[in-house]
C-alpha cells in the first residue's frame, strides 16, 4: 500500500491554516470531485475520499495535535482498526460531512450529498439513510475488548400496512402529476429544469386512504438492540460499520448502514499515549537515591514490580513492556511508562529535621571540597549547567 500524502498538501493548506480555511479548502475539493459531477471517474473519487480522510483529522483539534507531532502514525492511518478515519466508502464520508454542504452551494435535499440520504429525488426503490451511534468505551474495555448490546432509534416498516402507508385492503396510486416518475420538468426559455414533484412530494405515488396506524408514512418509530463486539486496542475516533443497520429503504429498496463512533473515558490513573499506557508513581527521597522495587498498577487490575534504579531524578520515565494496550495488528503490547515524582513530606518531627540538617551539612561541605579541586573553567561550567 502507497504512503498517504501530506494532509496539509492533500488540502492545499499551510501548517498554520486556520480551522476555517480548512473547512473551506475541503468543502472546495469535495464538490469538485464529488461522484455526481464525475461519473465513473475513479480518480475524482480517489481524491474525493483522500480529502475526506485529510479533512477528518485536521478539523480535530486532538488528532491534528497528534498528527503534527508524529505524522500518520500517530493517527492510525491506512491501519486496519486504528485511529484513522475509517471511511471505507462514501457513504462513510456523505455520514460525517453531509451537513457542510447543506444550506448552500449544492446541499440540502436536492444537493449531492442529500441525494444520498433520501433526500431528493424520485420515485423507486432507494437505499435507506445510514445513522450514526457513537459508543463510550472505558479503558479497561479497550483493554481487552468488549461485546456491546446498543439501542438504535430507526423508523420501522409498518406492520399494519406492510410499509405501503396505505390502509389495509387498499393500495397507493400513481401520481397523476409527473406519472409515477417522482420529478417534474419545468421550462424556463431554453432551460429545462428537473424539480422534485410537488404533488407527490418525489414519491411517485399517492395515498389517498392513509394507514391509521402510521398515517401514511409506512414507517413507525421503534428501538432496536443490535450487538456489537469492540477489539482490543481501538482507539478514540474509529469508525466501525454494521452493513444493513440504517434506516429502511423506500418501496423495499436496501437498508442503510449503522455508522459507530468510538470514544474512550479519560481514567483516573492512566494516560493512553498509541498503544502505551502513562501512569505517576511517587518514591520517597531514599528510594529516588538508593534505588528500590516498589509495585505498581496495570490496566488489568493487578500489579507489577517496578526496580527503581540508584540516582533516579524526578521526572524520569521507567518502562515495564508488554503492560500497555493490546497492539491494532495483534501483535503484542505497547509499554506502561511510569513516571517518577520525588514524594515531599509536609510535616517531619524534630529528629528528622535535625537529621537532615546533618545531611546538608555534610552535602555542602562535600561540594565544597570538590570545587577546591577544580579549575576555573571547570567552576563556570557548573554554574551554567
Amino acid at each position: 500500500m502507497a504512503n498517504p500524502r501530506d494532509y496539509y498538501e492533500v488540502l492545499g493548506v499551510d501548517r498554520s491554516a486556520s480551522d476555517d480555511e480548512i473547512k473551506k479548502s475541503y468543502r472546495k475539493i469535495a464538490l469538485n470531485n464529488h461522484p455526481d459531477r464525475n461519473p465513473g471517474d475513479s480518480e475524482a473519487e480517489a481524491r474525493f475520499k483522500e480529502a475526506a480522510e485529510a479533512y477528518a483529522v485536521l478539523s480535530d483539534k486532538d488528532k491534528r495535535a497528534r498528527y503534527d507531532q508524529f505524522g500518520h502514525a500517530g493517527v492510525g492511518a491506512g491501519q486496519a482498526g486504528g485511529g484513522g478515519p475509517g471511511f471505507s466508502n462514501l457513504e462513510d464520508i456523505f455520514a460525517h460531512f453531509g451537513d457542510l454542504f447543506g444550506g448552500g452551494g449544492g446541499g440540502g435535499g436536492g444537493g449531492f450529498f442529500g441525494q444520498f440520504f433520501g433526500g431528493g429525488g424520485r420515485g423507486g426503490r432507494r437505499r435507506g439513510a445510514s445513522l450514526r451511534v457513537d459508543l463510550q468505551l472505558t479503558l479497561e474495555e479497550v483493554a481487552t475488548g468488549v461485546k456491546k448490546t446498543i439501542e438504535v432509534a430507526r423508523p420501522e416498516n409498518c406492520t399494519n400496512c406492510g410499509g405501503s402507508g396505505a390502509k389495509p385492503g387498499t393500495e397507493p396510486t400513481t401520481c397523476g402529476t409527473c406519472g409515477g416518475h417522482g420529478e417534474v420538468v419545468a421550462n424556463q426559455g431554453f432551460l429545462s429544469i428537473r424539480q422534485t414533484c410537488p404533488h407527490c412530494r418525489g414519491q411517485g405515488k399517492v395515498i389517498s386512504d392513509p394507514c391509521t396506524k402510521c398515517r401514511g408514512r409506512g414507517k413507525v418509530p421503534a428501538k432496536t438492540p443490535i450487538n456489537i463486539s469492540i477489539p482490543a486496542g481501538i482507539e478514540e475516533g474509529h469508525v466501525e460499520r454494521i452493513n444493513g443497520q440504517g434506516e429502511p429503504g423506500e418501496d423495499g429498496g436496501p437498508p442503510g448502514d449503522l455508522v459507530v463512533v468510538i470514544h474512550v473515558e479519560p481514567h483516573q490513573v492512566f494516560t493512553r499515549h498509541g498503544d502505551d499506557l502513562i501512569a505517576q508513581a511517587k518514591v520517597r527521597y531514599r528510594q529516588a537515591v538508593l534505588g528500590d522495587s516498589v509495585e505498581v498498577p496495570t490496566i488489568s487490575g493487578e500489579t507489577v514490580v517496578l526496580k527503581i534504579p540508584p540516582g533516579t531524578q524526578p521526572g524520569s520515565r521507567l518502562r515495564v513492556r508488554n503492560h500497555g494496550l493490546p497492539r491494532a495488528d495483534g501483535y503484542g503490547k505497547g509499554s506502561l511508562i511510569v513516571q517518577i515524582q520525588i514524594e515531599v513530606p509536609t510535616k517531619i518531627s524534630p529528629e528528622q529535621e535535625e537529621l537532615l540538617k546533618q545531611y546538608d551539612d555534610r552535602e555542602r561541605e562535600r561540594q565544597s571540597q570538590q570545587s577546591r579541586k577544580k579549575g576555573i573553567f571547570e567552576k563556570v561550567k557548573d554554574i551554567f549547567q
